[in-house]
């Protein structure tokens, strides 16, 4: 299957573009269903400005790119359609400026600094700011193993392992403990999450409690909830 981002990369003359091969697949996956629309895009982490005008070329003439670098000289990049921002991501006080400059995101994708302290802000900041049905992704997430950018396999700190906890979050619905209740507004927006090397994919979606329902006719004999429990008292006990 032809993957267009692929095809710029490889044939890319322009500004410079750096990728981790296998990320290509995993943009296409996830942001083709955008092509063609008013999507608003926002990539933190200009560089030399290549993957701002891949994601001009790749989402259309409709769409609307945002960058955001530290590096005052990156404002040079702009150009129709791509507007960028001067400012730290860590600052959590720039990126609540942004959003204001940035009503509306559909898609962000955390291709920054990679340090833990800058992806874990930027994603408590941006995350709730992204549309009800966006995209949000942090790439380059090996970092976390690396304690040159605050990490360490198993630190605390990383963002792999603050992102784990997004798995207890997506089922917050089934929690037996009243006291650990963990509903919370990412329960109630997020659809999805895609763990790859190096990135996560977070799709958002309004969630209601899940609902279970029966169809068909019955064939077997009915299981009792008595004879249930007593059969898994067995397993546990075993």
């Amino acid at each position: 299957m032809t993957n267009d981002l692929l095809t710029y990369f490889e044939n890319n003359q322009k500004r410079l573009i750096t990728k981790w091969m296998h990320y290509f697949e995993i943009y296409d996956r996830f942001f083709s269903k955008y092509r063609g629309t008013d999507v608003h895009f926002l990539e933190i982490g200009v560089y030399h400005g290549g993957s701002l005008q891949m994601w001009k070329d790749y989402f259309g003439s409709k769409a609307k790119i945002f960058g955001v670098d530290f590096n005052p000289l990156c404002k040079q990049f702009e150009e129709d359609q791509i507007a960028i921002f001067i400012g730290d991501q860590a600052d959590k006080q720039f990126l609540s400026r942004l959003k204001q400059e940035m009503p509306r995101l559909d898609i962000v994708l955390d291709d920054g600094g990679h340090v833990m302290k800058q992806q874990i802000n930027t994603f408590e900041a941006l995350y709730p700011h992204i549309s009800p049905n966006g995209i949000y992704v942090c790439e380059d997430m090996h970092t976390s193993y690396k304690k040159g950018y605050g990490g360490g396999y198993g630190h605390p700190g990383s963002f792999v392992e603050y992102s784990k906890k997004f798995v207890d979050a997506l089922h917050a619905w089934h929690f037996e403990d009243a006291a650990k209740n963990g509903v919370s507004d990412f329960t109630k927006s997020t659809y999805g999450l895609h763990f790859y090397d190096s990135i996560l994919v977070i799709e958002k979606r309004p969630i209601s409690p899940p609902v279970s329902r029966k169809t068909g006719q019955r064939t077997l004999p009915l299981v009792t909830q008595a004879a249930i429990k007593e059969h898994l008292g067995r397993l546990f006990h075993r």
